[in-house]
């Protein structure tokens, strides 16, 4: 009789890529997929371990997994599961894990998918993980993730990820645009590229990141391609610039990860570029691009972060050209340089300093939008919908809202932004349908 198999994705873009690629061959095989409730006969959850959130994440997943199924055979992949399989295998119900390169290969270790008494872990050394795959997800959102590259080679102080998935490695532009040219004949208008870190692509290599842009923009019928996250020190004046005046379909948004305002914390974290780099990005892209949208991800609560460095990386924030924030709370790793690093600091505090930093991100938000009302903009509309509400992104990122028109969804509208709502979305006014 045909397996059932549900798949439940935690952490990043990256690793929904990875698990849509995962769901696809695993039906290939003869699995049938089914949604996380409908209580399947085989559990996948793909973990993260960023933070200690994550980890207890998984265990909640496992227990919800048991709830709908308690005879369901659970598998846990992804970053955790390389980085503490044992502790993994201990949860009450797991009864396989596998590590960064089994994970690829998981239908040959399902054997009949019965519960086990013990869990089986197969994990190998990360230095010996070094393949790469390709993969892309299809089907669960209007946009599109596409990998295009795995692993780090930049041992950040406070990071596990280098541990988890290894060194920087990535696809070819042919392949990256052969997939792209697939998942445009599916239908998908917008993909997103991802990685560890993306803005390496090719570094082992005789390619570039700014080459695949080129090459990926000259793909027939891809209307949108985001990058979804690149290091400030990888993106360059050339990057910048095709976006903003050559490009057919890169769209003005970017997240650009800056961690810390503090020259000292940034040194002590091992990044690779001062506050002085960045500010020059940020004006880089305004200058050439007054609308665009400008992501940040910053950690509050590293260790030395006195009240007044803390100060200093608010401050520097404040005044900032950027859009929004994405604040991650500091928690200690096993195995990182950060974790033996003096000057703790209270969770009390690193909670108070969260808080701040949410609410000037609201506030970053809030005027964004502000600035972008009255403006014409287009709009692909997502599946999703609340209530009779659906939902889109305009270009440079801007989340709206109209009444729900099946007719709508993955198509791209031009539309005016008319008002901002009480839940951070803006209403528009639709004009016209994009040919």
């Amino acid at each position: 009789m045909q397996k059932s198999v549900a798949f439940y994705t935690l952490g990043c873009k990256l690793n929904f890529s990875e698990t849509s690629t995962i769901g696809r061959s695993l039906s290939a095989q003869g699995y049938q997929k089914v949604d996380f409730h409908e209580g399947a006969d085989v559990y996948v959850i793909n973990t993260c371990s960023v933070t200690d959130n994550a980890d207890k994440k998984c265990k909640k997943i496992v227990k919800e997994a048991l709830r709908h199924n308690p005879e369901a055979f659970i598998t846990v992949i992804g970053c955790y599961a390389q980085l503490k399989p044992q502790e993994i295998a201990n949860i009450e119900g797991v009864d396989l894990v596998l590590g960064a390169a089994e994970k690829f290969n998981i239908s040959d270790y399902l054997g009949e998918a019965k519960k086990l008494e013990t869990a089986i872990v197969k994990e190998g050394k990360i230095k010996e993980v070094l393949d790469y795959h390709a993969s892309y997800s299809i089907g669960d959102r209007t946009r599109t993730f596409l990998k295009v590259q795995d692993g780090c080679d930049y041992f950040c102080s406070f990071c596990t990820i280098p541990l988890a998935r290894g060194s920087s490695r990535s696809d070819t532009i042919a392949n990256v645009v052969k997939q792209a040219e697939e998942i445009v004949a599916k239908g998908t208008k917008e993909i997103v590229l991802t990685g560890v870190n993306t803005g390496d692509f090719g570094s082992s290599r005789d390619e570039n990141f700014y080459m695949l842009l080129k090459a990926l923009d000259k793909v027939n019928g891809l209307e949108r391609l985001r990058i979804s996250s690149i290091e400030p020190n990888l993106l360059t004046d050339e990057i910048i610039e095709f976006v903003a005046s050559e490009s057919r379909c890169l769209v003005p948004h970017f997240h650009i990860p800056l961690q810390s305002g503090s020259d000292q914390l940034l040194k002590s974290m091992r990044r690779k570029y001062d506050t002085a780099l960045y500010t020059s990005r940020i004006e880089k892209i305004k200058k050439l691009m007054p609308d665009a949208c400008i992501g940040v991800d910053v950690i509050i609560g590293y260790p030395g972060e006195t009240d007044e460095l803390f100060l200093e990386t608010y401050n520097y924030l404040n005044q900032l050209a950027i859009s929004y924030l994405h604040v991650f709370t500091y928690s200690e790793r096993a195995n990182t340089t950060a974790q033996k690093l003096p000057g703790k600091v209270p969770m009390k505090t690193r909670n108070e300093r969260s808080k701040m930093l949410h609410i000037l991100s609201d506030k970053k938000r809030r005027f964004f939008y502000e600035q972008q009302l009255n403006k014409s903009f287009p709009v692909l509309w997502e599946a999703e919908n609340d209530q009779d509400i659906m939902y889109g992104f305009t270009s440079n990122y801007v989340k709206v809202r109209t009444p729900y028109d099946p007719s709508l969804v993955n198509e791209i509208m031009e539309v005016r932004l008319t008002q901002i709502t009480e839940d951070m979305t803006v209403q528009v006014k639709q004009l016209s349908l994009v040919q």
